[in-house]
């Protein structure tokens, strides 16, 4: 895979530009080059003084007028046969403007049969030839470089295109933009970008809407600079103009890399509402936003949805991350069955510690307790003496004062510090001064309810 297919694959941007390629090919008609007249002509290239045009001669001219039929049913195999004939001839086309004509139409043969190794050959000669006038060998330097390209041989392409720029006296934007490709496969991406911003500002001086690619090479040159304002600011002229949904995907992306967080999240909303995030992770990073945002149930129902569409796998890290969306938008009953669901799937009791905590806000204190004592036997909980603080709350509200001082003796001894052991040691005092009373109530006759951690 070469390097420019690398980076589509990576930004999923076409960002390099098409070739049409300025063939410098044979005219209507050979007749009308033979003779050409003495007139005079306004230089359109540097350095050309006026002169008089070279001519073909008239055996030269009957021989290349043979061709011509050939050539316009496409009998490229046939047309090349007899230029060959015509070239290797020593009294048909022996001088050297005509030489060059020969070249020039092989040249033009070659590229018809996508031979672009011997295409790229008689180019240059064409420019090598002595009798090549400036201007063919101006045009023919252009065609040479998109040619070059092609065959990704960029080094190539760059020196011809050089060379035409240095005698045009116009140099266009698309001329701009294909030495920018070129410098931009031979890592001079400085150059390349100078020329991608002059190219962009011609066209727009212009009031000409730039070229889609323009804008997408622009854009990639700037990222690799670390240049994230200036992405954010081409993207929001592709979406504006270019619109589709992975620029739109790209530029919530750049939003979150300039913490522009809202309008990440309105962009990647945007794409999410129009159904265009279809894997696990584009979607699953639209509730993460959200999570993010403190809109907790539009999380939850994102995950969910994703769920149900099958495209969030239904496992524990994701049952978990439901489980808290839902808890955090105080949906206790849905994160309940969530973390249940996630719980079967994991082989640590923390998803069980965190049932044991729901559980006991929703005053299920029976379920809450056996949730934690599953969380305290599967182990890896990663706050054992939460765990046990859950455990204790939930023994006591079961009347169960001497299993509930356990319990907390238990998160007193595997709190890691001052503040961890002070929650225990307060609920030991309570539980135990809790349950002497009633023991002591039951002492003198009254019915007092005894421990229903078995009910």
């Amino acid at each position: 895979m070469s390097r420019s297919t690398k980076f589509l694959a990576v930004f999923g941007v076409a960002f390099l530009l098409p070739l049409f390629l300025a063939v410098v090919a044979p005219g209507a008609s050979f007749s009308s080059a033979v003779y050409a007249a003495d007139e005079k002509e306004e230089p359109k290239y540097k350095n050309v003084k006026t002169r008089k045009r070279q001519s073909v001669g008239a055996r030269c001219s009957k021989a290349l007028e043979k061709v011509q039929p050939e050539l316009e049913l496409e009998n490229w195999a046939g047309s090349l046969e007899m230029l060959k004939e015509i070239e290797v001839s020593d009294k048909t086309c022996d001088s050297d403007y005509e030489q060059v004509q020969v070249w020039k139409f092989s040249a033009y043969v070659y590229y018809s049969l996508d031979d672009y190794t011997n295409a790229i050959r008689s180019y240059k000669r064409v420019v090598d030839g002595v009798g090549t006038p400036p201007e063919l060998r101006l045009d023919t330097r252009y065609t040479l470089a998109q040619l070059h390209t092609v065959q990704e041989d960029y080094k190539n392409a760059a020196l011809q295109l050089e060379a035409w720029m240095a005698e045009s006296l116009i140099v266009g934007a698309d001329a701009k933009m294909l030495l920018a490709q070129i410098y931009y496969q031979l890592e001079r991406k400085k150059d390349a970008l100078r020329f991608v911003n002059e190219a962009i500002a011609d066209v727009e001086a212009k009031d000409i809407l730039p070229k889609e690619g323009w804008w997408g090479l622009q854009r990639v040159l700037y990222y690799e600079n670390n240049d994230y304002k200036k992405v954010v600011n081409i993207l929001e002229k592709l979406v504006k103009h270019y619109p589709k949904w992975t620029y739109w995907r790209q530029l919530g992306g750049m939003y979150g890399e300039r913490e522009r967080e809202m309008d990440r999240l309105v962009a990647t909303e945007l794409v999410y509402l129009n159904g265009e995030l279809s894997k696990e992770s584009q979607v699953l990073s639209m509730a993460y936003m959200y999570l993010g945002a403190e809109v907790p149930y539009r999380a939850a129902v994102i995950i969910e949805k994703g769920m149900k569409d099958g495209i969030i796998k239904r496992s524990a890290k994701n049952l978990e991350i439901l489980g808290t969306a839902w808890y955090q938008a105080k949906d206790l009953n849905n994160a309940v069955r969530a973390l249940e669901d996630a719980s079967k799937k994991s082989d640590t009791g923390n998803l069980q510690a965190r049932l044991a905590g729901i559980y006991l806000d929703l005053g299920r204190d029976a379920a809450a307790y056996k949730a934690s004592a599953r969380a305290d036997k599967k182990g890896d909980v990663k706050k054992p003496d939460s765990n046990f603080l859950v455990m204790g709350n939930a023994l006591i509200n079961l009347n169960c004062y001497e299993d509930a001082v356990g319990a907390f003796k238990k998160s007193l001894k595997v709190a890691k510090d001052k503040k961890g052991k002070r929650y225990p040691r307060q609920w030991i005092k309570y539980a135990e001064a809790e349950g002497s009373r009633l023991q002591k109530l039951r002492d003198v006759g009254a019915t007092v309810p005894g421990c229903a951690k078995n009910g």
